[in-house]
């Protein structure tokens, strides 16, 4: 067992390094990135979060390893869903290519000032008042029967974002793009670039989604190093992932459904915990075992043409 400080020390240590190394040597110059280096980055993330767990294993306990790996990929499954929101958002405002990624970069850095300050709180929350689980455990089987009956190909509408309201009502806005900037200055006047619109958008979406997921994840264990440490691992992958899948990631049309039955799932974790506990490793089974199953009924049964229209 080591001191807690010194692992959230070395955690944000790490993670400053390596988006350091990401911006400030790989993404230094604007460019496309490729289906290649984008999975080539994914790989990356996904080896250091298993080395991650490997580690959580040794300093902590296996059980902590195997609570980390489950949160991972509850994270990291919930969070394709952005993947379709990014998509929508850079399309509509014709983001060049060459500037996804900072935009995704330093939406990954905001994230990580949201997710700290939701864990921290969840996890006061409940340790003052454990009766909030089962009102969390109510919401993510709501969510989960929502999410099953929802419409997949329903329109994100950008335009009805709140954030982007405001910034377009207090802040001018250039009709242009200006390389990277999110601001300039014309005239002695400050103004909002596209792309900073682009990043209010991805920012808010982080928001919205992390009302599902963590709640899901403090379910899966009350560590708060354990929830946040999950969280940021899957956030820094997705945005790799977004570009190797961008393009291919609609032909997981069950994958909603899946995801639905994690969350009812989690759900009734919580609101069963008080008189039966489900093993960890059990529930990593189970959401493994949702997870490739809707993959495996996605590719079987492809979407007909009727339906791509």
């Amino acid at each position: 067992m080591v001191n807690d400080t010194f692992l959230w020390i070395s955690f944000h240590v790490f993670i400053l390094l390596m988006l350091a190394i990401d911006i400030g040597i790989f993404h230094k110059r604007a460019h496309a990135i490729s289906v290649k280096e984008a999975l080539g980055w994914s790989a990356l993330w996904i080896s250091l979060s298993a080395l991650f767990a490997i580690g959580i294993a040794y300093f902590k306990s296996p059980i902590a390893a195997t609570e980390f790996a489950t949160a991972y990929i509850i994270e990291k499954s919930l969070s394709v869903d952005n993947l379709f929101i990014f998509l929508t958002i850079f399309n509509y405002f014709r983001v060049p290519q060459k500037y996804q990624h900072k935009v995704l970069f330093w939406g990954v850095l905001g994230a990580l000032a949201m997710r700290a300050i939701f864990i921290i709180a969840g996890v006061t929350i409940i340790a003052k008042f454990h009766f909030i689980i089962y009102i969390l455990g109510v919401f993510l089987v709501y969510t989960g029967f929502k999410l099953f009956f929802t419409d997949e190909d329903a329109e994100y509408n950008p335009e009805k974002n709140i954030a982007l309201k405001f910034v377009r009502k207090y802040i001018g806005v250039s009709k242009y793009y200006h390389e990277d900037k999110f601001f300039l200055r014309r005239m002695g006047h400050s103004f909002a670039t596209p792309l900073f619109m682009v990043l209010i958008l991805v920012e808010t979406t982080d928001l919205i989604f992390a009302l599902d997921s963590i709640p899901a994840v403090l379910a899966v264990s009350p560590d708060p190093f354990i929830v946040y440490t999950s969280n940021i691992f899957a956030i820094l992958g997705l945005r790799s992932l977004y570009f190797a899948l961008a393009g291919v990631v609609g032909l997981f049309h069950y994958l909603n459904y899946g995801l639905a039955f994690i969350l009812s799932f989690i759900g009734v974790k919580m609101l069963i915990g008080g008189f039966y506990t489900i093993p960890i490793h059990w529930a990593l089974l189970v959401v493994l075992s949702i997870l490739i199953l809707s993959v495996v009924l996605s590719l079987l049964f492809p979407k007909s043409k009727e339906q791509e229209v």
